[in-house]
């Protein structure tokens, strides 16, 4: 077992507010804030989603992880990935002294007790954590409090006989970690979207290949994973940044098929639904929608990194609005004439030139849940230079 667990920060809070808030807040964006939520400059202005930026889990785990270069100056810190999916803010810890066992470079075999280690927000697999503590590591983990949520329900679906279907990227660390929570005799099977859901369905319906479901999902499933026993009881969940209103749909998809399967009167026998997505993420794909209702606008604006499940859901949202643009940091923001950005349709990164409009400009503006306000205000900045 680690000699140490820290779950509730290190108390040093205080001691590295400071440090925080130079690296990460913006004087500009309480301003605008406080100005309800708009930036008006010559022909630009701005709206702000009433939601955006770090929510409390991200806000939390980067607190912990500079506490924790605080409270062991003397002993290597590591992080076990990506504390969070936004580039910014792991380089900041990488300047820190952080090393990050993702990285080539690093050889986490190596580990033992004299190391510290973080636990990032998405949390770690059962068989990491296990690993770290038989290695005596202190661990700081900052697993979000959403996630556990998440992994309470599963490991009741489990219990309880239930094979978890959730909604999630079979490769994101999220959710390896909340399917590893099954525990060695539950199931699992991981649907990325509604086509993968109807896929899934079909089968449960009577009318799919056991085969070729198999090889469908061969890289989303759990090891000895059968069809025919593992999806006659099923509880579904979903990685917390998914898209909320795709995963209330696959909810209600799992629960029709059963349904038609078994008879309405099976269901409590055989079907299970929770809510999981995190209250940060539903407010801010809320307030994203608030604002694409209330405001005329010409484009959108998305900051956050391209692998951040959240950042992407909401340029999905409002890419069938609006034109919008998805950068990962300022520098997307090459010129008035020229854009770098993920395309929402193609899922990879082009260069969009003729982007701002002539005339009066009303852009909306909102950030994924990684993303800190200094980034916003430099977005700002950059758009005010580039109208002016």
């Amino acid at each position: 077992m680690p000699s140490l667990i820290f779950r509730k920060g290190l108390d040093l809070k205080q001691e590295v507010a400071g440090d925080l808030a130079t690296s990460y807040h913006s004087a500009l964006v309480q301003q605008i804030k406080a100005d309800s939520y708009r930036f008006v400059s010559g022909r630009l202005t701005v709206h702000l989603a009433r939601e955006f930026g770090f929510c409390y889990g991200v806000d939390r785990a980067v607190d912990y992880a500079y506490q924790a270069t605080l409270r062991f100056p003397d002993r290597q810190v590591f992080l076990t990935g990506e504390i969070i999916h936004n580039p910014h803010v792991n380089d900041q810890l990488r300047a820190k002294g952080i090393r990050f066992l993702s990285d080539p470079h690093e050889d986490g075999t190596r580990l033992g007790a004299a190391d510290v280690v973080i636990l990032p927000a998405f949390g770690v697999t059962i068989a990491e954590m296990v690993r770290l503590s038989d290695l005596g590591c202190t661990l700081v983990d900052t697993t979000c409090g959403s996630v556990l949520n998440v992994w309470k329900n599963v490991k009741r679906y489990a219990a309880d006989g239930f094979t978890s279907i959730i909604h999630g990227k079979h490769y994101h660390e999220e959710t390896r970690a909340t399917a590893s929570q099954v525990g060695a005799t539950g199931h699992y099977m991981v649907v990325l979207d509604e086509a993968e859901a109807t896929i899934v369905c079909d089968y449960i319906r009577g009318q799919g290949d056991r085969d070729a479901l198999l090889l469908r999902f061969a890289q989303a499933i759990s090891p000895g994973f059968d069809p025919g026993v593992h999806l006659q009881r099923v509880g579904c969940a979903n990685q917390t940044t998914m898209l909320s209103t795709e995963s209330l749909r696959i909810g209600e998809m799992f629960r029709e098929a059963f349904a038609e399967r078994y008879g309405v009167a099976s269901l409590p026998e055989r079907f299970r639904a929770f809510d999981t997505i995190c209250s940060a993420t539903q407010e801010r794909q809320d307030a994203i929608l608030q604002l694409l209702d209330e405001q005329r606008l010409d484009l959108m604006v998305i900051v956050g990194g391209y692998n951040s499940s959240n950042t992407c859901n909401l340029a999905r949202i409002c890419a069938d609005r609006v034109p919008t643009f998805h950068i990962a940091d300022p520098d997307g923001l090459v010129s008035a004439t020229e854009v770098r950005h993920r395309s929402v349709a193609e899922r990879r990164e082009i260069t969009t030139a003729g982007w701002l409009p002539e005339g009066p400009l009303a852009i909306g503006l909102t950030s994924g849940a990684s993303t800190p306000d200094n980034l916003m205000d430099t977005v700002i900045r950059r758009l005010e230079a580039f109208t002016a």
